[in-house]
């Protein structure tokens, strides 16, 4: 499935670079990514989104009839106070979309901000203990049936080699893979979280 990496919230018109959700859905399109953290501003590009144009857009976009991948993460600053600092930034990333989360329609991509692009990656018990949090946080503040249902990924630096024990993580749902989808090994990564999961 072809997915945009990024749309407006204002329909079409004359909005310059940007994409509008009307436009995807006459070219077929199903589904939109959002928040990811080079949009929010992260390695010295100019903040695009924020938490509340974010929220916008999800609600924009969801009531388009399309489906969303919504990007979170902290910067390295965060990781290093701990798991505690790094759940409550999920929280403030999370909690003006609480009330829009649907399992059906949304999935939300966990990319820890030191990691995309660096090849350094979560560990295994790392990224299970943030997906955790995140989803406990939905149970608590969304709703436990979403929680149990929605699909949560990985999205710092994963690969072929760490793929297959980022998949055996019970919260890891998925990856989304940046610059190891451009090569022949992107194969052995959806085989990993496919091999993982079919049970």
């Amino acid at each position: 499935m072809v997915t945009p990496q990024n749309c407006n919230f204002k329909g079409c018109g004359a909005f310059t670079g940007e994409m509008a959700v009307e436009q995807m859905k006459d070219m077929g399109l199903k589904c939109v990514l959002m928040g990811h953290s080079e949009r929010r501003g992260e390695f010295g590009i100019f903040p695009m989104d924020d938490n509340s144009t974010l929220a916008t857009k999800l609600k924009y976009a969801l009531d388009a009839g399309l489906q969303v991948v919504f990007c979170i993460g902290e910067p390295l600053s965060i990781r290093e106070k701990g798991l505690d600092a790094v759940v409550a930034e999920m929280d403030v990333q999370l909690t003006q979309i609480y009330g829009l989360l649907d399992a059906a329609k949304v999935v939300i991509a966990y990319e820890p901000v030191w990691a995309i692009g660096t090849g350094v990656t979560a560990s295994p018990q790392d990224a299970q203990d943030t997906h955790a949090g995140i989803r406990k946080l939905i149970a608590e503040k969304a709703s436990p049936e979403v929680a149990e249902g929605i699909r949560i990924q990985y999205g710092g630096s994963a690969n072929a080699k760490n793929a297959p024990e980022l998949s055996a993580m019970p919260d890891i749902d998925g990856f989304l893979v940046g610059g190891a989808s451009l090569k022949p090994e992107f194969k052995e990564i959806v085989a990993a979280i496919s091999k993982a999961k079919a049970a």
